[in-house]
């Protein structure tokens, strides 16, 4: 469908984005089986290779609201993945790691993994898959500069918003 711009990229971008659907969709299938989704297989990665890592630490590396990732942490410990402990300093604190169970989770889920990516890239030659290296590269190299082209004019928006000392979605309305 075409929206009459010079430059279309609503074909790129619908492939890109069919892409990456259902091949989420595929492995996250193929590592269930294994006992962890490919979110978990991500969380509980992050978990051993930064251990012992704080809710705020994960919140950051995988840009969620702390409440998500507190949801998060307490189904990964309720099935016996992770668990808490107190940090001896800060008693507000409590760190992250991998128990066994975790530890064999992520272990079984990692040739799944590997399995399913080798089979998928083998349909590319290797020049082909250096070229979308470089390609998704430049992608994500624009995207890091529009996300924070865009959180500047968030927070320019925000602080305007704030100068006219009414709170936001108050403006506009009478008191009567």
């Amino acid at each position: 469908m075409s929206t009459g711009f010079s430059n279309d990229y609503s074909g790129a971008a619908e492939a890109l984005r069919d892409f990456y659907i259902r091949s989420h969709r595929t492995l996250d299938k193929l590592m269930a089986g294994e006992g962890a989704s490919l979110a978990r297989n991500k969380m509980l990665g992050h978990i051993e290779r930064n251990s012992p890592v704080r809710a705020a630490d994960l919140a950051t590396a995988f840009g969620f609201a702390p409440r998500t990732i507190t949801e998060a942490i307490d189904a990964l410990e309720r099935d016996g993945l992770v668990q808490r402990t107190g940090d001896i300093s800060d008693r507000r604190v409590k760190h992250i790691a991998l128990t066994a169970a975790g530890k064999e989770v992520l272990r079984a889920s990692e040739p799944v993994k590997k399995t399913f990516i080798d089979g998928l890239f083998a349909a590319l030659e290797e020049e082909e898959i250096a070229t979308l290296t470089r390609v998704l590269g430049k992608l994500n190299g624009r995207l890091a500069e529009l996300e924070e082209s865009y959180s500047a004019q968030a927070a320019s928006a925000a602080t305007a918003a704030g100068a006219t000392d009414e709170p936001a979605g108050k403006r506009g309305r009478r008191k009567d």
